[in-house]
């Protein structure tokens, strides 16, 4: 396995369990129905991407180079992600199912979705934040031709 991969899977891990931890502190508060709390989940997303391109590069030295950087932002938070979405369709679909309905009642009162599409919307703002913020981040740790790096 590249180190691009496992320094990936250690920090898609971290998030995962932050992201986990921090809907299960929300729920036993009771505020997860508030959809303005899932705002925060992005700065785990974005902590978890941030260190884990921060950590490849240290790892890496002089032969980091953008795609590699970018790879390990991407599989960083794509596993996260991915990760988070599996954990909340168990919890969704099988330990809380009255939370699934009110999310879908709340949501979505005009049509009859099924609670797939919560896992869905789950997966396209994971995979999207990922992108952007993968891409925002890499433009601090990239090797730039203009400037002295700091090495």
């Amino acid at each position: 396995m590249s180190t691009s991969v496992k320094v990936s899977v250690k920090y898609g891990l971290i998030t995962t369990i932050l992201l986990i931890a921090y809907f299960l502190i929300l729920k036993i508060v009771g505020f997860h129905n508030n959809p303005w709390f899932r705002m925060f989940n992005g700065l785990f997303v974005a902590f978890g991407i941030y260190t884990a391109i921060k950590n490849f590069k240290l790892i890496s030295g002089n032969t980091f180079n953008y795609g590699n950087g970018f790879k390990t932002g991407l599989i960083t938070g794509f596993l996260a992600t991915f990760l988070f979405a599996l954990f909340m369709g168990i919890y969704l679909f099988h330990l809380d199912v009255d939370f699934m309905n009110s999310l879908l009642k709340d949501w979505f009162q005009d049509f009859n979705h099924g609670g797939g599409i919560l896992i869905f919307i789950i997966l396209i703002e994971g995979m999207a934040s990922t992108t952007i913020l993968t891409l925002a981040f890499m433009q601090i740790f990239k090797n730039s031709k203009n400037l002295a790096q700091n090495k």
